[in-house]
């Protein structure tokens, strides 16, 4: 079931974060930039170049593919996809479990109106990630207090905008190439273009250029057919419709929030449309995916803050694709294109229109 692990964290860039340590430490021991900034740093400090792990003569094998494929996959993301080269995805650190932190995410629970916190640089961020599972933990009572919908869920991967060199970590060495590949690219992309209080536009591009590039990097690798491709593309079928039934549910939540009858009315209407879209989802499994990877649905106490995220992520990758498709399918294109849009220019995807449209002979 998709968790989102591959989404861009966001943390108050590190160097922040050291000012923080050395000027404020004293009246400021419990604040957040302070205490993820210092384990952030703790896990830099640890980094170690990405080919201590393949250059020992006694190297596991397993180790030197890794290697390889990391490399290989940096160099297809800056050489024929035109990413910024930063030195991000070059260390690696060893960490005692398999993700990296846990991600708050908050909404109303009669309408899709998200919670979002806000910080220097980035802007309005509609997360809040820590790497104590029981920071985020007592992050999502305090909304729950404030009569929110919360959702934790696990990230393995974030971005400090190619400012410091963001590293591998051990739990990654297990992944498949094509999970690799998206991740990888997926930041690369945060790296290489951000809308500074645009995180909706800014991940819906990240997701498309992620979950494409990683398909032409496979194609690269086997060609236009053979398991491999063949694999994938059933993972795309399924998440695919499972985006699909997600967002019918949401366009049948938010058809009931925008009417006038009264909260309770709302919220009562809202436990039985979900109630019933996961009798459905279970009895029409089989029916829809090749995988058990989306059983899980009919089982999670979902809500408008697990909803919200596909809103976040998928709301707009239609825009996204069709222009794509449109433009050529060029992606190399795609992104220089994309590297064009302002904050200041209104629109992302019309500004990303308007620069495709310049490139046509």
């Amino acid at each position: 079931m998709k968790n989102f692990s591959n989404a861009v964290f966001y943390l108050f860039p590190v160097l922040a974060a050291v000012l923080f340590l050395l000027l404020f430490s004293l009246i400021c021991s419990g604040c957040y930039t302070l205490k993820q900034g210092a384990i952030m740093l703790g896990y830099l400090g640890r980094a170690v170049p990405l080919e201590t792990l393949s250059d020992a003569p006694d190297a596991p094998e397993e180790n030197i593919r890794f290697v390889e494929l990391v490399n290989d996959i940096r160099r297809f993301a800056v050489d024929e996809l035109g990413l910024k080269d930063t030195k991000s995805y070059t260390k690696y650190v060893d960490i005692n479990r398999d993700y990296l932190a846990a991600i708050v995410s908050a909404s109303a629970k009669d309408s899709f109106n998200r919670h979002e916190w806000r910080f220097p640089v980035v802007g309005s961020v509609p997360y809040k990630g820590f790497f104590n599972v029981e920071d985020a933990r007592r992050e999502a009572r305090k909304l729950q207090n404030k009569d929110l919908d919360v959702w934790i869920r696990p990230v393995d991967a974030f971005s400090t905008l190619g400012w410091f060199s963001d590293p591998l970590y051990s739990f990654m060495r297990d992944y498949s190439q094509d999970r690799m590949a998206d991740i990888l690219i997926h930041e690369l992309v945060h790296a290489t273009i951000f809308i500074k209080d645009n995180m909706q536009f800014n991940e819906e591009l990240a997701e498309f250029i992620g979950s494409e590039g990683a398909r032409l990097y496979m194609k690269k690798l086997y060609g236009d057919s053979g398991p491999q491709l063949e694999a994938l593309a059933y993972s795309e079928a399924d998440n695919a419709a499972y985006v699909a039934f997600i967002q019918e549910l949401i366009a049948g939540l938010d058809a009931v929030y925008k009417t006038e009858i009264p909260r309770e009315q709302k919220l009562e209407q809202k436990q039985k449309i979900i109630a019933a879209a996961q009798s459905r989802f279970a009895a029409e499994y089989e029916s829809r995916f090749h995988s058990g990877n989306y059983r899980g649905f009919s089982e999670i106490e979902v809500n408008n803050a697990y909803l919200e995220l596909y809103r976040l992520y998928y709301s707009g990758g239609g825009r996204l694709k069709e222009l794509y498709e449109e433009s050529g399918g060029n992606l190399h294109a795609f992104i220089a294109a994309a590297k064009t849009i302002s904050r200041k220019g209104g629109d992302p995807v019309e500004q990303l229109r308007y620069a495709l449209a310049k490139q046509q002979p």
